[in-house]
């Protein structure tokens, strides 16, 4: 049987999970165009040489970016809560890097589109987990045996009642 469809408290969780990934490669694409290209006269000669300056050798975090990307995967399946909530923040902070280089960098705009978009998809990843983030369960959360569901409620009931009680439940 096929895995029904995600529900709308978990969309915000895969939307994340497919932005990165396309984040992180129009990050590493950005790196490897060309964006600009300089053309420089040998000194005493009428030569001049045209060499093609790539992405990662004007803006070198290109790389790096694509890498956290990747890795900011793996900690939005892995967080949740207000935890998942910082990760959004430190994502958009660092999908502002190369929005910034892709405007002000270079001269080609080939690559430095690509960085922009990679930092765009960086960016709505990063709103998506500060503004949902925290709502949407961790991915293994269903995993949860009956038994630690019953005794987490078992828990929270004796709590209730021991607060019913007049006493002080922290005490304990």
């Amino acid at each position: 049987m096929a895995d029904p469809a995600p529900t709308p408290g978990r969309r915000p969780l895969w939307i994340v999970v497919g932005l990165l990934p396309l984040a992180a490669a129009a990050l590493w694409g950005a790196a490897e165009l060309t964006w600009e290209h300089i053309t420089r006269g040998r000194p005493g000669t009428d030569v001049t040489v045209t060499v093609d300056v790539t992405g990662g050798e004007v803006v070198p975090a290109l790389v790096p970016l694509a890498v956290l990307a990747v890795a900011a995967v793996a900690g939005t399946l892995a967080l949740g809560g207000v935890w998942r909530r910082l990760l959004g923040v430190v994502v958009v902070l660092l999908g502002v890097v190369p929005v910034y280089a892709g405007i002000t960098e270079g001269t080609e705009l080939a690559g430095r589109a690509l960085a922009v978009t990679g930092g765009a998809l960086v960016l709505a990843a990063g709103a998506v987990l500060v503004a949902r983030g925290h709502r949407v369960p961790r991915l293994g959360d269903r995993y949860r045996s009956p038994g630690a569901v019953k005794e987490t409620a078992r828990v929270e009931d004796d709590l209730w009642q021991a607060l019913s009680e007049g006493e002080d439940p922290t005490l304990r």
